[in-house]
């Protein structure tokens, strides 16, 4: 109770100042250590932060274990097959790698024209206008492993579809744009695919982080594209999702072992499939962003405790010079526990305010580059920011650092004995 008296009361505070004021420069100086240590774990672990934020921004719409699987060409001679054979994935892959690898959570078989096969996209027409767009021939599994949002009216396509082999699609915003009227609804409409008709039963809107498709895209079913193009069971490529705790790279490992095995691929050959493992990379990405974010922490909590160390031989000099006031202040019936909590008190202020001042350089510098990020979108890199629990945690790190130093000079203070700091000149 007596320590929260001395805390609020005015002259504890106007001796404070007045302590600081007598040695401004040497305090400033002491000071700079707390605040850029501060400064340097802000900003390093909010620039992390930002290259986390822009990563889960790109593929957000996407299970972040996702990967996708397509065959190239062989690099070694394996079981009578010469080098350089392309071995072709088929629908049935999709079962036995289910049944081998047990981390898949999803996979489905897709097909394309125009992105991913080096040849140009289909001329799509309606009435009398046309335009070239990639194609795809996918499953509702899809939409499993990629969020695709379909505006009101309409869906996207279902085992029917499938089932059936319907002559259905699902066009992109942009080809709404391009072959219809405006305001002309084309839900129910028929577009011409490479002399086919299709109707349309949906439309997608394009979404930042959607997958590795664009607004334009269209959508049909994977038996129909396949009847289409004489494709019998062949298959462009797999995507698939893994389990959230499962380890991606192991994934890659036994899906490409299990193909090697079913296509009579050699173990040893590396060029045979081809791979883009999302969740590994997303997984390196997070692991960067909290090496990052440590490696921050550890430099500027080092930079802290110099500065923090630094204030208290401010303080024991300031003890030191201020003997005599001391002294005479214990002669007028100042308690050791008043001296102490006035010394710890100036130790934390210092420390507060540094810490203070160099959050606020800190985000100042973020909303700098954050500013200057704003507008670029082919770049995972969005809203560097530090979370409002690190701040708390690294205020209360300071302060309580702030304390155990200023006790040094505390215990300094009222171990002199009010007689012989009378004495001293």
């Amino acid at each position: 109770m007596n320590s929260l008296k001395i805390i609020f009361d005015r002259d504890t505070w106007q001796e404070i100042f007045s302590s600081i004021s007598k040695n401004k420069t040497r305090t400033i100086i002491t000071v700079i250590g707390v605040l850029w240590g501060i400064f340097i774990y802000i900003t390093l672990a909010g620039a992390a932060k930002g290259l986390d934020n822009g990563f889960e921004r790109a593929f957000r719409n996407l299970a972040m274990n996702s990967m996708g699987v397509w065959t190239q060409r062989t690099s070694l001679p394996y079981a009578g097959f010469k080098i350089g054979r392309n071995p072709k994935l088929v629908i049935q892959d999709a079962e036995m790698l289910k049944k081998s690898v047990p981390g898949i959570q999803f996979i489905t078989p897709r097909n394309v024209r125009g992105v991913f096969d080096g040849g140009s996209p289909p001329l799509v027409i309606r009435k009398n206008k046309s335009e070239n767009y990639a194609l795809y021939g996918d499953t509702p599994e899809y939409t499993r492993i990629v969020s695709k949002k379909i505006y009101d009216g309409g869906r996207f396509i279902n085992e029917k579809d499938l089932e059936l082999e319907r002559k259905v699609c699902v066009i992109g915003e942009r080809t709404v744009k391009e072959l219809f009227e405006p305001n002309e609804d084309p839900i129910g409409e028929y577009i011409r695919i490479n002399n086919t008709y299709f109707q349309v039963i949906g439309v997608h809107k394009y979404v930042e982080g959607g997958g590795f498709e664009s607004d334009g895209d269209i959508f049909i079913p994977f038996t129909t594209f396949n009847r289409m193009y004489n494709y019998g069971d062949y298959v462009n490529f797999f995507f698939l999702a893994a389990y959230d705790n499962e380890d991606p790279v192991k994934i890659e490992e036994q899906i490409e072992a299990t193909l090697k095995r079913a296509h009579k691929v050699s173990p040893k050959d590396e060029e045979a499939f081809g791979f883009i493992n999302l969740g590994e990379i997303f997984g390196k990405i997070v692991g960067f962003s909290k090496g990052m974010t440590f490696l921050s922490l550890v430099v500027g909590l080092a930079t802290i405790i110099a500065g923090v160390v630094g204030i208290g031989n401010i303080l024991l000099i300031s003890v030191k010079e201020r003997t005599k006031e001391l002294g005479i202040r214990r002669a007028l019936g100042a308690t050791p526990s008043e001296v102490k909590t006035q010394i710890i008190l100036e130790s934390v202020f210092l420390t507060f305010i540094a810490g203070i001042i160099g959050i606020v350089l800190g985000a100042l510098v973020l909303f700098a580059i954050n500013s200057a990020t704003a507008d670029i979108t082919d770049y995972p890199y969005t809203n560097p920011t530090v979370p409002i629990p690190y701040v708390i945690g690294v205020l209360i790190i300071i302060i309580t650092l702030g304390t155990l130093i200023g006790l040094i000079p505390a215990q300094r203070a009222v171990s002199i004995k009010p007689i012989d700091a009378l004495r001293e000149e």
